[in-house]
């Protein structure tokens, strides 16, 4: 599987670090990790101004289910619950990345969790931090598309400051941008990089 390789070469230690206790929410993959991709899609999140002690990536694939997902941060407050959405630009240029603009919304729908019927295509809820500040998740999502007109392809996630609440409209009053990374074909940087 391809993303088994990017990650196993990108973070294999973090990852075996991570996975060895219970990071999850409640909408988790389990099962025997098998995804066939068909394409894979990546995000580096950077910090924010102030927020420089935080790094970490996040993964799409699109599998015979939906998109899964895969999201690992670190450097966040010890337990810390943090909003986690796709937003509708792929600029983070802004110090306070509000460059990236508001949540993916191309239907125009409200705010919500990622189980809502209706919520924004960037809704994907909340990254949960265990003791040592480390958020990993991994989830399968059916609003994600990584192809066709509303694919998230040059798009950015944002990590914020505080918990996303599911109901406040637009943005689950999940307080600052913390971490911003814009979302690149990652089949295309990796033959980039070896063709280097």
């Amino acid at each position: 599987m391809k993303l088994k390789t990017i990650l196993t070469a990108a973070s294999a230690a973090v990852l075996l670090a991570a996975c060895g206790s219970d990071h999850h929410d409640a909408h988790n993959v389990h099962g025997d990790g098998e995804h066939i991709g068909q394409r894979s899609f990546s995000a580096t999140l950077n910090p924010t101004e102030g927020n420089e002690g935080l790094h970490g990536f996040v993964m799409f694939e699109d599998t015979a289910d939906g998109v899964f997902v895969l999201a690992h941060v670190e450097g966040l407050d010890a337990g810390g619950v943090h909003g986690f959405h796709v937003h509708e630009y792929g600029d983070c240029s802004d110090p306070e990345a509000m460059s990236a603009g508001g949540h993916f919304n191309p239907h125009g729908a409200d705010h919500g969790s990622p189980q809502s019927t209706e919520r924004h295509v960037g809704d994907l809820g909340n990254l949960r931090a265990d003791d040592a500040g480390i958020a990993h998740l991994e989830m399968i999502d059916t609003k994600l598309e990584l192809s066709g007109p509303h694919s998230i392809l040059g798009k950015s996630v944002i990590v914020h400051a505080q918990p996303d609440d599911y109901q406040t409209q637009p943005t689950g009053d999940a307080g600052a941008r913390v971490l911003c990374g814009v979302i690149v074909d990652a089949d295309i940087d990796e033959h980039d990089h070896h063709a280097h």
